[in-house]
Order: structure tokens, then C-alpha cells, then sequence
């Protein structure tokens, strides 16, 4: 029988992190991590491959430059990069949850059934995809094998990932662009706490190319101060000019809280709450008043009151609408100058990785008890909600419960809450 101590306010089983992994301009662990968010600047470059493209405004961007670890290439002859990324990122959470022998294989208790997967990606790799077009365009088909759509497939991460560790749970694929890694972050928490899965690897990633820089810029949402990439971008700032299009991946393990203490996992933090709807209003322009209804979710699931929320990393993209819609829609819901910070300030919009990756950064930071500031961010635009901006060097808070939101093309809104334990 289940002891209290494992359940909920609302009878359902008590879900940890007990593992995670990423990779992004940051770093390729917390400590890499932590330095550079604590040095307060970014990490944008001027991508000069780009000055091919006349017409596109922006020249800025946030790619991982690091060499990717070797896989034996039978295993890993249907990933595309993005799918890479993703392998990267869950075998370092995997590593980090102790779910992983020395050999590099996982144990056998994730390959019966209990363990499952929620991964997404805005969409899969553009090599492949422009193979596929070559037909269409060029009449030519010499570039296409049986490994072309693998790679691009929209659940390509999420696939790959299932057949490279022998996982054969749930796979759910979260292709929700911006809130592609929150959504599975979610849906692994919702699956387990139900009691329809003991494990869960969840998350996200996004490799750079240059078509979504191109439709940001469309739309006149990219930073354009190409000659001053440190000055980029500046989320919440009355001079803000637009977003940065980042790379990575990010992987956390979820865990049933009994499951993780009966093996004596480290328990990195819980999940306390959950919230996701949809705008149904517009394709792209924000609602706040549903992003709102997001957060009050998450709050209404995890069981407590709104002021217990020490701190919120928020979506933060730079863009016009954005920012003022996701700051008022936050002071809606709080009322009072919550502690708030964008990790987009450092590494730009990693996309489909944005939510696990910020996810994680929100979570060692309350274990650290230091949050960062928003790089770039000197004067609050008046039009942005009374938030309490966390600037400069950093802010120290003893925080129990933060929260992660993140919003998407699509009108699909995500809230997440983390409680320290």
C-alpha cells in the first residue's frame, strides 16, 4: 500500500525529477551552465553564413558549436541532427538519474513497459527535408533512402529515441513548437501521476537552420543590432527589437516519488503543478487571457496559493506582443511584483528545446538559490506588466515553488511549477 507521504492533495501519485540533461550554448552540464548565466552574458554570434540571404534582416543566432559525442552508426542511421541533439541530452539526464549502466546501456527496468517517452521538436531535420524536395523542385531522387524520412519525420526525436534505448511505454510526441519541451514535461508528469507509467523521459530540442530565423524576420520579430551580438536580444526592455533563434536540446527524467526513494534516486525536485489550454483565438498574436488561465491551471493543480511562487522564468522572447502580453497576463494572475527573468536573454529561442531546457535552468537555480538576471535589459517598458525584472548581477531567493511558462504558435500556452523538496 502506498504511504501518504507519496500522495498528492489530490490523491494521485507525487512525481520527481530525478535526472536531466542538456546541451545549448550554456554549457553541456549545470556547473558549465551556472558560470555563464552568473557571468551575465549571452552568448549570441553574428552567423555570417547568412549574408546569402539579402532580404532577411536579422544576422543573429545561438548555435551549439561543440562536436557531438560518436554513436555506432547502426543506431543512429535515423536521426537527423535535431534527433541527435536529443540522444545527447538523455543520455546525460539518464547518466545524471542513475538509470544508466557504465557500459551505456540502461537498465532493464526501463524496457518493460513502465517507462515511456513525451519528446518534441518544432519539426525534424531540414537535410532531409530539402532531399524530399529536391524530387519536387529538380525531379531528382538520388538523395532519398530509406532513412530520409526517419529523419524528418515530425515524432523523429521522440521515435529514435524509444528504438535507441529498447524504452516501450507511452510515446508521446509534443509538436508544439515554442512549448514543444514544457508540453512533455507535462504530459510525462500527467502519465505518471495517473499511474499510467513509473518513468518518464521527457523533453525537447531544436537544431538551427536558417528558415526559421527567416520566418521570425517575415515578421519583423527578429533583433536586428547585428553588429553588436551581446547587445541581443533584450527581453522586457522599451528598446527591444525582436528575438534570437537559438539550438539544443534538453531531457528530464520523471519519476513516481515512491519508485525513486524505494531506489534511492537524488531527487532534483517535484513536479507540482501543470497547466496547458489554447488561445482559440490566433494563430500567432498572444492572449493574455489565456495565458493567464495557464498559470491559474498549474496553481490550481499544484494545490497551493499563488503567493507561494517565489520566482517565474518566464517566455521572455523579445518580441513586441509577446512581452507585454505574457508580463500583464503574469500580473493578472500574482497581483504583486513577482521575481521574473528570461533565460532567452543568454542562449536566444531554442524553440521545441526552449521549455525543458529553461525548465531545468529553473530548477537547479532554486537548489542554488540564486536566480539569474535578463541580460540586456536596462529600461522596462512601460507597457510591460509591474513585475519585480531581476537585473544586473542576479537575485538570491530562498524559493520552495517557481514556476516556467512558455507560449506558442498555435495559441497553445504551458505553465509549469516546481517545488523544492
Amino acid at each position: 500500500m502506498t504511504s501518504e507521504k507519496y500522495v498528492r492533495h489530490d490523491g494521485k501519485r507525487r512525481v520527481v525529477i530525478t535526472g536531466g540533461g542538456m546541451l545549448s550554448a550554456l554549457g553541456d552540464d549545470w556547473t558549465e551552465a551556472f558560470a555563464r548565466l552568473q557571468s551575465g552574458k549571452n552568448c549570441i554570434v553574428y552567423m555570417h553564413d547568412w549574408d546569402v540571404y539579402p532580404l532577411m534582416n536579422t544576422r543573429l543566432a545561438c548555435p551549439y558549436i561543440k562536436e557531438l559525442p560518436s554513436y555506432p552508426r547502426k543506431k543512429i542511421r535515423g536521426m537527423g541532427r535535431v534527433a541527435l541533439l536529443s540522444l545527447v541530452a538523455t543520455d546525460r539526464a539518464l547518466e545524471s538519474s542513475g538509470l544508466m549502466k557504465e557500459n551505456g546501456q540502461v537498465f532493464e527496468e526501463l524496457c518493460n513497459g513502465r517507462t515511456g517517452i513525451a519528446y518534441g521538436s518544432c519539426m525534424g531535420s531540414m537535410d532531409s527535408m530539402m532531399s524530399l524536395y529536391a524530387m519536387l523542385e529538380r525531379h531528382d531522387t538520388s538523395k532519398i533512402d530509406s532513412q530520409t524520412y526517419i529523419k524528418c519525420m515530425p515524432q523523429t526525436c521522440a521515435a529514435n529515441l524509444s528504438v535507441y534505448y529498447g524504452i516501450r511505454g507511452r510515446i508521446i510526441t509534443t509538436n508544439t513548437a515554442c512549448t514543444s519541451g514544457s508540453q512533455s514535461i507535462g504530459y510525462a508528469y500527467e502519465a505518471i501521476s495517473c499511474g499510467l507509467q513509473d518513468i518518464m523521459l521527457a523533453g525537447g530540442a531544436e537544431e538551427l537552420v536558417s528558415p526559421d530565423a527567416a520566418i521570425f524576420d517575415t515578421m519583423g520579430a527578429t533583433a536586428i543590432l547585428n553588429e553588436q551580438p551581446g547587445k541581443e536580444p533584450r527581453p522586457f526592455d522599451k528598446d527591444r527589437d525582436g528575438l534570437v533563434i537559438g539550438e539544443g536540446a534538453g531531457t528530464l527524467v520523471l519519476e513516481d516519488m515512491e519508485h525513486a526513494v524505494k531506489r534511492g534516486a537524488k531527487i532534483y525536485a517535484e513536479v507540482a503543478g501543470f497547466g496547458t489550454n489554447a488561445d482559440g483565438t490566433h494563430i500567432t498574436n498572444p492572449n493574455r487571457e489565456t495565458m493567464a488561465q495557464a498559470m491559474k491551471l498549474a496553481i490550481d493543480d499544484a494545490g497551493i496559493d499563488k503567493d507561494c511562487i517565489a520566482y517565474i522564468n518566464a517566455h521572455g522572447t523579445a518580441t513586441h506582443a509577446g512581452d507585454i502580453a505574457e508580463t500583464q497576463a503574469t500580473y493578472s494572475v500574482f497581483r504583486r511584483a513577482v521575481p521574473i527573468s528570461s533565460t532567452k536573454s543568454y542562449i536566444g529561442h531554442t524553440l521545441g528545446a526552449c521549455g525543458c531546457i529553461e525548465a531545468w535552468c529553473t530548477i537547479n537555480m532554486m537548489n542554488e538559490g540564486w536566480f539569474h538576471p535578463t541580460v540586456n535589459l536596462e529600461n522596462v517598458d512601460d507597457e510591460c506588466g509591474a513585475l519585480d525584472y531581476i537585473k544586473n548581477d542576479g537575485r538570491k531567493i530562498d524559493a520552495e515553488y517557481v514556476m516556467s511558462n512558455n507560449f506558442a504558435f498555435g495559441g497553445i500556452n504551458t505553465s509549469l511549477i516546481f517545488h523544492r523538496i
